[in-house]
Parts: structure tokens; sequence; C-alpha cells
């Protein structure tokens, strides 16, 4: 008699405890940077952008023992405030968060925002109509990319750089356009 052999999917649950989140709870369904909405195609990874320099390096400072280290083994991080020159175009493209709560585009699952969103979702984390929500968000920013290349010659760093800059918050390669 053949012997059956069964492997349980096991789950993986994160535990977050940051400055923003206490004992907040997911779990992992889909591997790493993988199985993503067919609609949902970005440019870039979260470790590639980290490196990049986004967000004045105030992002995810807190959060290391969330993701996985290999993310922040370049991430550009400022000591203390926001520093534009560690954004790859050296300009600031960040609104506050408070901008963000008044618009109602912040949630209890990623208090701090898309980028946390598509952290949590690149790692596997699915929850359906978050992920609609922010994927529509970040198909919205197609209008930007259009523009830049509208009025850019291709690889132009220095043409509409906080434009760019806000298209790369977004995990779109605007180094390109």
């Amino acid at each position: 008699m053949p012997v059956l052999k069964f492997m349980a999917k096991l789950k993986k649950i994160i535990i977050v405890n940051d400055k923003m989140q206490k004992n907040y709870r997911y779990e992992l369904t889909e591997p790493e940077g993988k199985n993503f909405s067919p609609d949902f195609k970005p440019e870039l990874s979260p470790k590639e952008m980290l490196a990049l320099g986004v967000f004045g390096g105030r992002y995810l400072r807190d959060c290391q023992n969330e993701f996985p280290l290999d993310w922040f083994k370049k991430a550009k991080f400022a000591k203390d405030k926001s520093d534009k020159s560690l954004n790859y175009f050296g300009v600031s493209a960040s609104m506050p968060l408070k901008h963000w709560q008044n618009k109602g585009w912040i949630v209890k699952d990623d208090p701090r925002g898309w980028f946390q969103w598509y952290c949590r979702y690149y790692l596997g984390r699915r929850l359906e109509e978050e992920d609609e929500r922010q994927i529509k968000r970040w198909r919205a920013i197609k209008r930007h990319v259009v523009a830049i290349k509208n009025n850019c010659r291709p690889g132009d760093l220095k043409c509409r750089p906080r434009q760019k800059q806000a298209v790369l918050h977004w995990a779109y390669d605007s180094r390109k356009y």
C-alpha cells in the first residue's frame, strides 16, 4: 500500500509591535514578491525603493523587525527628521501623515499609509477590499507617469524632479522616464 504524504500549508503570522501598532497580527498567504493582482505591476520592490531613497529616509525606521533584514541593508535612513537629500531626486515630495489621515486614506491595518500596505502586500499579506482600494490608488498615479513622459526626455533626471520623486514613492521607476 503506498504511503500517502500530506503536507499542511503552514501559516506564517506576523506580530507587529512598533510606534504605531501594538500587537497587530496578520497572516502571510502568498510567497514574498509573488502572486500579485493582475492589474498591479509595481516596477520596484520595497527593498529597491528604500535603497534608492524615498520619504526623506523616515519610513520604516522602527519597523525593521517586521520585514526581511535584507530590505534594510542599503536603505537610506535619516538620523532624525526627514532629509530630502536622502531622496533619489534630492527633493521633498511627501505630505505629512496628517494630510493623508484627513483625506481618509489611512486605515487601521496600515497606519503609515500606502507604502506600509505595499510592503505587507509584497511580503505576502492579502486583504481583499484594502488591496483593491490601494491598487486603485496606485493605478491613479499613472497619470503622473504620463505627464513625465510627455514633458521630459527619457533619463533626464533634472526634469520634474518632485513629480519623479512622488512617482518613485509609488513603486514606479521614474529614473527611466
